[in-house]
């Protein structure tokens, strides 16, 4: 932070509701100010749609996972959470979206095995069992699922600026609910502590949610779940990196294993020939 000052430590439910809430509060006037009020209008159903895509997608799963962290840690949580590539798998095929192609079921194997190796849950590492934070974890997956599920689906049709605006909207309004704004008031941050936040909100959702949101317009939710996979091999690169965590061979060969899965995913089906469209995302 600027001239070398301390961040007092921040709760962090108020770190995860304030980078949703700001990155909010970032987009709605710039779209304003580029399309207006009927640039941004949607029918009521598919409003209804994202909003189930903010709540039950975004905002539950990262509220799910933290809960998951606070009554685990964090090697059980994220390695529960990434098991999301499975149900995905799971919901194209019985909706007869997808063939339980070979190659698609191996690639989302390795992506949930190469996560594990990759934090440890998988050779010397910590892996606490806690019914709560077990049920919570899994719930996060689920949530996850459905955001990417009900993501891809709601891009294909609407501008995805649009489509994050009232996704981000609605994730800030359901943490107004579990965390009312007095409650942060009463934290009672200074100038150093929001403007953390603010670069924190555009570093950690804004730029990342838009790339991802790209993403899915033009990959299936299979594809994209399985290449979010990479979260925890780069958060391990990038603590080994700037904070030089030390990098154990386990992690390295499990970094190894969820690109292989991500790259398998990619091949199409040789035996059924794939044919599913992708429609172009509306600009």
């Amino acid at each position: 932070m600027p001239s070398g000052t301390a961040v007092r430590p921040i709760d962090p439910l108020i770190l995860a509701q304030s980078r949703t809430t700001i990155s909010f509060l970032i987009m709605l006037p710039i779209l304003l100010l580029r399309r207006g009020k009927g640039g941004l209008a949607l029918p009521w159903f598919d409003v209804v749609r994202i909003s189930l895509l903010g709540t039950i997608g975004v905002a539950a799963s990262n509220y799910l996972y933290y809960l998951a962290i606070q009554k685990t840690n964090v090697a059980t949580a994220i390695i529960l959470q990434y098991t999301a590539p499975a149900w995905v798998l799971l919901y194209m095929v019985a909706r007869g979206f997808q063939k339980p192609s070979a190659s698609r079921v191996m690639a989302v194997g390795l992506a949930v095995g190469g996560s594990a190796m990759a934090i440890g849950v998988i050779g010397p590492g910590s892996f606490t069992i806690n019914l709560s934070g077990l049920v919570a974890a899994i719930l996060a997956s689920f949530s996850f699922a459905f955001y990417n599920i009900g993501g891809h689906d709601i891009l294909a049709r609407y501008n995805r600026w649009t489509v994050l605006l009232y996704t981000l909207a609605c994730a800030a309004l359901f943490w107004i609910l579990v965390n009312p704004p007095w409650r942060i008031a009463a934290a009672h941050y200074g100038p150093t502590e929001w403007l953390f936040l603010l670069v924190f909100a555009v570093t950690s959702v804004l730029l990342p949610f838009s790339l991802y949101f790209a993403g899915l317009q033009h990959l299936d939710a299979t594809r994209a779940i399985v290449a979010s996979c990479l979260e925890p091999v780069f958060s391990i690169v990038i603590a080994a990196i700037v904070l030089r965590e030390i990098m154990r061979p386990m992690q390295a060969i499990g970094m190894v294993v969820v690109l292989t899965a991500i790259i398998l995913v990619q091949m199409p089906d040789r035996v059924t020939h794939e044919t599913t469209t992708v429609v172009e995302p509306i600009e």
